[in-house]
Parts: C-alpha cells; structure tokens; sequence
C-alpha cells in the first residue's frame, strides 16, 4: 500500500503518473468528485485510489456524462467530497469540456488546439439543469453514518443518514 499511494511515500506509484483518466457520480461546480454516495445520498461502494491518483497525477482528467436519466452528475455541491477539487485538472462530459481555473495553462492549450468544446463547470450545470430540472435536496438526520478520509487521513466530509 505505500508503494501504491503513500502520501508520505515520493516515490509511490501514483506519483509517477503522468495523466489519469477518473470517473465520478457527480462532481460540482469547485470541481470536487463524489464516487462514494448516490445522487440520493445512499453510500453505493468504495472508493479505491480515486483521491491517490488525482492527487499524485501530472495531470487529473474526470469523464462523467452530463446526466443520468434524469439525473444531473454536474452540481452545486457533490453529497460526498471524496476527491478534492484541487487536484482535478480538466472535466470531459459528453456535453462540453471544463478546465480547473487553477490551470491557465491547460486552458490555453486546449483554447489553441480549436478543437475542444470548452465552458465552465456552471455551464454544464445550467444544461443539465435544462434538460432535467433541479432535483429536490435529500433529507438528511443528524446521525453520521460515514466518514470520508482524505489521503492523509483528515475528514474531508461527512455520510449523514437518509430520511
């Protein structure tokens, strides 16, 4: 395990990468990913090395389809972060393509190739939202079924229990 993802480890694996291609149930407009709960806030499996990889990757890439159904997979706020903001660089959906503010220099690039369908994270909000509407908030209790942990172990989110 610490050769494969050690925060304190330079030289683990996920360190070593170049580019990494993620996948995400949701991922909100500060670009953080949720992998962990449903749109519903039920907790639907693990998270394997998803925050490892983004965060030891030259450069982090999240493919996630606009919706889902009826869905929305772009939000305001993911129900669970799991893998920060920070450290995705570029979400592909299969409705247009947004760079973390955080790399102007991927930014360029991409403006320069022409060839990328480029907009915010908000903007893919808003289509989605188009097509399927805002889906009403989950009801949450008090009681903390869950806890998400970051790489090197500090709680970046909570797991309440649903109503």
């Amino acid at each position: 395990a610490s050769y494969y993802a050690s925060y304190l480890n330079r030289g683990a694996a996920v360190n070593q990468l170049d580019f990494t291609v993620l996948s995400a149930m949701e991922i909100d407009t500060n670009f953080n990913v949720n992998v962990l709960t449903g749109s519903n806030g039920v907790i639907r499996g693990a998270i394997g090395g998803h925050p490892d990889a983004a965060a030891g990757a030259s450069m982090t890439v999240v493919v996630t389809p606009l919706m889902r159904g009826r869905i929305p997979c772009v939000v305001s706020r993911v129900n669970t972060i799991v893998t920060p903001g920070h450290t995705v660089d570029v979400v592909v959906t299969d409705q247009g393509t947004a760079v973390n503010p955080n790399r102007p220099e991927l930014l360029q690039r991409f403006r320069k190739s022409g060839c990328i369908d480029l907009c915010s994270l908000e903007e893919l909000k808003e289509r989605a939202e188009k097509v399927c509407g805002r889906p009403n908030p989950n009801q949450y209790g008090d009681r903390i079924v869950g806890i998400s942990m970051y790489r090197d172990n500090t709680v970046i989110d909570v797991i309440r229990q649903v109503r």
